[in-house]
């Protein structure tokens, strides 16, 4: 009798987050993955939220159909991303916001990837052209040993799930040996059509 292969939940806390400049020469060719993986790290994040979109609606009531309200597709609107990480030594996300305050500051592109556990991609999301709309330091207090956060919150201008990812494609198991690494570079093959969303 064989075994039927089960399909579990991916867990939620195996993920990996890059965020790269838009403006650097791997991301205008189109290949974002491999962007992500040369370009400078800005920490490990504890946190990300905020991939989500939503369609709203044009409503028509049309006359003499008094039963109903016709409803037809409008424009999709991005919901911000979230980012949240242990404050360290560096000052990364401080200083991408507080550049454009001071005229100099870069959009950044970004992936989201997230890992089965085998730590192999199950799901890898990329937005584009994203702004810090919004930098919150750590909140201090002396009675607490909490950790301090820091986060930032991004608005952007898409997010593209990039296909073909995960064991059912047959990719995590290609990938399987070579590692996180292996497997985002071997995703910016899949990254062509980025730039035509």
């Amino acid at each position: 009798m064989a075994l039927l292969s089960r399909a579990d939940p991916v867990l939620n806390h195996n993920f990996v987050v890059s965020l790269l400049d838009t403006s650097s020469v791997l991301a205008t060719l189109g290949s974002a993955a491999l962007s992500a993986v040369l370009d400078v790290a800005v920490g490990g994040f504890s946190e990300c939220s905020g991939i989500e979109m939503t369609m709203k609606t044009e409503d028509y009531k049309e006359g003499g159909n008094n039963g109903a309200v016709l409803r037809f597709p409008s424009r999709v609107e991005w919901g911000a991303i979230t980012l949240k990480k242990g404050l360290g030594s560096g000052s990364a996300l401080w200083d991408w916001h507080y550049g454009f305050a001071v005229g100099k500051g870069k959009r950044r592109d970004g992936l989201i990837v997230l890992l089965n556990d085998q730590h192999v991609p199950n799901n890898i999301w990329f937005f584009r052209r994203a702004l810090p709309t919004k930098y919150s330091g750590p909140q201090l207090n002396a009675t607490q040993n909490s950790v301090a956060i820091e986060a930032i919150e991004i608005a952007h201008e898409g997010i593209f799930q990039l296909p073909l990812v995960g064991a059912a494609s047959g990719i995590g198991a290609a990938l399987a040996g070579g590692g996180i690494g292996g497997a985002i570079a071997a995703a910016g093959s899949l990254s062509g059509s980025i730039g035509n969303f």
